[in-house]
């Protein structure tokens, strides 16, 4: 019988560039550079407005974890939610019941119970329940 080796940690991911992982990697070489490009192009006063929040927002995707799961998740659910239309039971409209031609069938051939046959049936009752006794 032939033996294999079973992969361990598989939700791990492979450390390509020094101590980070390849999504890391990517993520701070982007934000470093559209940090760069701003202040590249753009005045020192308005590049470090626009380098902060960027600067933060690569080093969460890279680094934050919120419940054991990449900072990128969270970005996703939040634009999925806020993207998709909204649906609000307790708005419903209720619509007016209209019997179908099946229920319409049935209600009419139920028999009619008229007072005769009403007694006939308490008699019947009344006299079971005596004789279970």
């Amino acid at each position: 019988m032939q033996q294999f080796q079973v992969p361990q940690f598989i939700e791990v991911e492979d450390k390509i560039f020094g101590p980070l992982t390849t999504k890391q990697f990517f993520y701070l070489v982007g934000g470093g550079g559209l940090c760069f490009l701003y202040w590249f192009f753009f005045q020192a006063w308005f590049a470090v407005i626009l380098i902060i929040p960027t600067a933060g927002i690569s080093v969460a995707l890279a680094f934050l974890k919120i419940n054991g799961r990449p900072f990128i998740y969270m970005v996703a659910s939040f634009i999925s939610y806020t993207s998709s239309p909204k649906r609000f039971l307790w708005q419903k409209v209720q619509k007016p019941f209209t019997p179908t031609a099946d229920q319409a069938q049935t209600q009419m051939t139920l028999p009619k119970l008229t007072e005769n046959k009403l007694n006939d049936l308490a008699w019947s009752l009344d006299i079971m329940e005596k004789i279970k006794r």
